[in-house]
This record gives structure tokens, sequence and C-alpha cells, in this order.
């Protein structure tokens, strides 16, 4: 989810057998036999011994009673293993090894040790610096175990989803069956289905599905009450969605053409995006990731029906940092060169993506409504005039915080007659809203996106997978 240029705003345990009470078997003594033998329990003399020192004795009844002993063990042994044959042994369930068509076996089930699969790992091209040491002291969750797996279980739910929607998404679907399906198909692996208060916060969507055609940009998703808008076999689709688990959201997009005029701005924008990854890392500056990126999608051009375009990085929207329950953490990493002297720093999480485009590299307002989110900076105690407003509010805080939702999220809990309360909440900046973002129309852009982690000695970026 792409994050608006600061300076473009107006674009906007089992026991043992116990021993018997009684005497041995098997020709055994009794059970304290020996102790009646001499007064003060020992073996003394007085025997039949002929040289008084009772060592034959000793010796026998010693025999005796290792023979006891051993005895009274393999009867306790055969014992236990004959009680452990009859039990019966349960049938355990059979769990699914692979993935269903549409994604719908648990994560969990296919994951039973709890340890999801790492995520690409980069070496950095910069030692790190003792400042740079410095800062990684206040970032110790970084090498916390369950926030790791949080960060890469939300990735694998990412990869699998995305995979079913690139091998069955065909021209000819509406974009609102494949937000659904996305959206089923992330809650259904995370096994939150969302629909009880606070579920979502646990788990589910980072943000709402952006499915961009053509000039489309970012922020554009089917809502209630809009003409369904079919898929064409000429389109060229974004798909940007979030998945977060306890708040830790990992973000990635991809774009989709069916058309192989397009190849080329996919190309592009794929290259840049992986530069830019490539470039990144602890006391890089944001400056020289935004001119790496710049120069590789510069390189390359795109011929439409006769016509050469050179492909433009998009100027006012760009890569971010994230923090947690955030999608844009504050920090910016535009497309093309700039003055910015900002470091990324250690335990630092960023989405870095790339957008492209054939037309003026400009975004500009569409008409609607993309999602909401509950302001970061939103005073705590507000007067709001209008009680639908403050019973809407209320579902924000328990179902969302401050995830980005669409009315989509709103009616699947069954909200309904909220405009106006949404309205207020809006006009007092308790609420931000965002639109849909596109460039001139019959241009075409193309976007690609993926979210890392700077450790101490490298990069794990979370949502790479063998797509790109």
């Amino acid at each position: 989810m792409g994050s608006r240029t600061p300076g473009y705003e107006d674009h906007r345990n089992h026991d043992g057998p116990s021993e018997a009470n009684g005497g041995v078997q098997d020709g055994g003594k009794p059970r304290g036999t020996h102790m009646s033998q001499d007064g003060d329990g020992c073996l003394g003399a007085g025997g039949d011994d002929e040289d008084g020192d009772g060592e034959n004795d000793f010796n026998g009844q010693e025999a005796s009673l290792r023979l006891a002993n051993a005895t009274l063990s393999a009867d306790a042994e055969g014992a236990q293993k004959k009680r452990k044959k009859s039990k019966k042994k349960k049938r355990s369930a059979t769990v699914p090894l692979k993935q269903s068509s549409p994604p719908r076996v648990l994560l969990d089930n296919l994951y039973p040790s709890g340890d999801y699969p790492e995520g690409e790992v980069q070496a950095y091209t910069k030692v790190k610096t003792a400042a740079a040491e410095a800062l990684y002291e206040a970032r110790q969750y970084t090498k916390d175990e369950e926030f790791l797996q949080n960060y890469r279980q939300a990735a694998e739910v990412h990869r699998q989803t995305r995979k079913w929607v690139q091998e069955t998404v065909k021209p000819g679907q509406t974009l609102l069956s494949i937000a659904e399906g996305i959206e089923d198909s992330v809650r259904a692996l995370l096994g939150h289905l969302g629909l009880e208060t606070g579920d979502s916060l646990k788990a589910g969507m980072g943000f709402p599905t952006g499915l961009c055609l053509n000039h489309q940009t970012a922020h554009y998703t089917p809502n209630p009450g809009q003409k369904d808008v079919i898929l064409q076999q000429q389109d060229v689709m974004k798909v940007d969605y979030g998945v977060h688990i306890n708040g830790w959201i990992v973000d990635s997009a991809f774009t989709m053409s069916f058309d192989p005029t397009y190849d080329n701005l996919l190309a592009a924008v794929k290259d840049a995006t992986n530069t830019g990854i490539k470039t990144a890392g602890i006391d890089v500056r944001i400056c020289d990731v935004s001119a790496a990126i710049q120069e590789a999608m510069e390189s390359y051009e795109v011929e439409i029906r006769g016509k050469t375009f050179p492909v433009k990085p998009v100027r006012n929207i760009t890569a971010h940092d994230i923090k947690h329950y955030r999608i844009h953490g504050g920090k910016s990493i535009p497309f093309v060169k700039n003055s910015d002297q900002t470091k990324m720093e250690e335990g630092e999480v960023f989405a870095i993506e790339t957008f492209g485009t054939t037309g003026r590299g400009i975004l500009r307002d569409e008409d609607g409504v993309y999602g909401y989110g509950l302001n970061y900076d939103a005073p705590s105690a507000v007067s709001i005039p209008l009680a639908s407003g403050r019973r809407l509010l209320r579902t924000i805080k328990d179902n969302f915080g401050t995830i980005v939702f669409c009315r989509r999220y709103l009616e699947r809990l069954g909200v309904e007659r909220y405009l106006a309360g949404m309205n207020s909440l809006i006009s007092n900046d308790i609420v931000d809203s965002y639109q849909p973002l596109a460039d001139i129309p019959g241009s075409y852009t193309a976007q690609f996106e993926h979210t890392l982690l700077l450790h101490e000695t490298h990069k794990e970026i979370f949502s790479r997978g063998e797509d790109y």
C-alpha cells in the first residue's frame, strides 16, 4: 500500500509398578529375614561356617536376594508390557499436507511445528557502523521469536493466496469476486474470520485489497453500491493486499496482465523494486535508494500499439516503513532522485515498492473512497454530536484499531446506516479517508512490492516467493 508523497498532498509423567507388601516368590527369603539373623542388622558370626567369619552365609544370602529382586523386576516389567499392549491405539486425524485451491486449509495444519519459512536473505553491501549497533539495542524485538514467526506466517499466507490468484484469476471475473476471494483466503489460512468483536485485531487483512486497472494506480477497491467492474483481456491489474498477525503487517503487491504487450512495463517495475531491495540496508540513505530505483526503471521502454513509451517512475507516491498496527510508519522512499539524507536503521521494517507508468507520473485523486483509518494523532476525548458517529467509533476501535478498512468490512460486520456517522468522524479529524489515485486516462501503470526487515547482519525479505 503506497504512501502519498508529502510534497504532493494536494493530489492526494507415567510411574512404574510398586513392590509387593508380602514376601518374594520363587524361593527367595521374605523381606527383612536377613535383619532377624543379627541383632544389629548385620550378618555377623555364629552360623554353621567352621571358620567363624560367616562369609559363605553372607554370599549365599546375598545371591538369594539378588535372584529375588531380579525375579520381581522381571515380573513387574512383564506386567507393565502386558498392560501397555492391551491399550488401544488412537487413530490420528489425517491432516492434509498440501494447500487447497482456493486456499482454505488452516496454515497451522500445514506448519504444525509453528516454524514458518524464512524470507529471502540478502547480505548488506555496507558494513554497519557503531551507531547502528547502538540503535539495535533499542530494537531487541527483532530478535524476538514471536515477532519473527508472526511476520513469517503472515508472509506465507500472502504467498499461498497470491499463488492461487495468479493461477485462477482470468478475464471475465468481477473485481468484487477477486477481492472477496483474496480476503476469504487470507482469513481462512489465518483461522480468523473477523466476525467476532476484536478478532480482526488479532489477525486478518492489513488493509483493503487494492485492484487497480490500467491508469488507476493505487487505492481502489470495489465497494457496496458500485457497478461491477469486469476484468478484461487487455487490462493491466495491480493486486495489492496486506496480511497482519498481532499488528505486524506484510505489505506486498504484484501486477497481472494477459497481453504480452505490457511485459516490458512489468519487467521495468519489477527490476526497480528488486533494485530498491538490493540497495536497502543499515545506514543507507533514502536518497541513494531512490536514485537506484529511478535509474533502473528509466532504463526501460515499452511499445504499445505501435507507439514507444519510456517507463517513468511515479513521483507523488512512495515506499514506506511499517510500524506496529501502522501501515505507514513515517519514513518515505520516493522513486526519483532527492536530497533526503535520512538513514535506514537496524530493526526497521520497510515495504519496498515501486510504481511505473507510461503516463505523466503524477497521480491525481479519483472519485470514490478506497478506505478509512483511525487517525494516529486523534485526541482521546472528542465531542461527537451524532450518536451514530459515537457507535461507529466504538466499532472501529474494537475491530480495526489503526488498521485501514473499507465499507465492505463494515457491512460484513452488519453495520448499517453508517455514512453520516463516518462523515462526522472525518470532519472531526478522528478518521482519515483515502481516495483512489490514478495517472492520466489511456496510460498504463504497474506495481511490485515486498516487505523486508533490516537484521543486524542481513536483510530478510519476508514476502519473497518463487513468483517474484
